[in-house]
């Protein structure tokens, strides 16, 4: 399996079975994302340094207007699409297997968790996997300790404050907080 026919996979819904091709698959790129994050986390690199080592993790071009404070989690690495002049600061966790895309111009504040995997509900299939991508449009300013579940779309220019656990798609230019996350006010 390819880096390719996973996000194909993973963009038509079809779940993992736990033991099969594409679960064997994301165990090997996740060995792959831990050693890069290794890399990324253990050191002092430059902002030139840390960008070929992002696209090292992400397996594709990113924008050199990019920037991350380190250090950066991921349980596989394959699926984040980041758009220009996007900051990550430290201690955020992707778990991309379903896709995240960000766009351009937005802040992820500290220890943000996006997550893209739901397991099965049934007992005797926990193991096998679904997957729904996070999409955040551009200018959204996510705050620190914030989280995202699977299948959630922020609009453009929102902003999700400190602590969020957002369960829903968030409007454009709107601001939300809480757990779960609800609406405050538009901007």
């Amino acid at each position: 399996m390819t880096a390719e026919e996973f996000r194909k996979q993973m963009a038509e819904g079809v779940p993992v079975e736990n033991g099969s091709e594409a679960h064997l698959y994301m165990h090997a790129m996740s060995q792959e994302a831990l050693r890069i994050t290794a890399e990324i986390n253990g050191s002092y690199h430059t902002p030139e340094q840390l960008h070929c080592l992002l696209e090292q993790l992400w397996g594709h071009a990113v924008p050199d207007t990019v920037g991350m404070f380190p250090p950066f989690g991921t349980d596989f690495g394959k699926n984040t699409w980041i758009g220009e002049r996007t900051f990550i600061n430290m201690g955020c966790k992707f778990q991309d297997q379903g896709g995240v895309f960000i766009g351009n111009d937005c802040l992820i504040g500290h220890n943000a968790t996006l997550c893209t995997i739901n397991h099965n509900p049934d007992p005797e299939h926990r193991g096998d996997m679904s997957f729904k991508p996070i999409h955040i449009e551009d200018k959204v300013w996510i705050g620190a300790n914030v989280t995202i579940v699977p299948g959630v779309t922020i609009g453009e220019g929102a902003i999700i404050a400190a602590g969020a656990v957002v369960t829903k798609d968030v409007a454009p230019r709107t601001v939300v907080a809480g757990v779960p996350a609800k609406f405050l006010k538009t901007i």
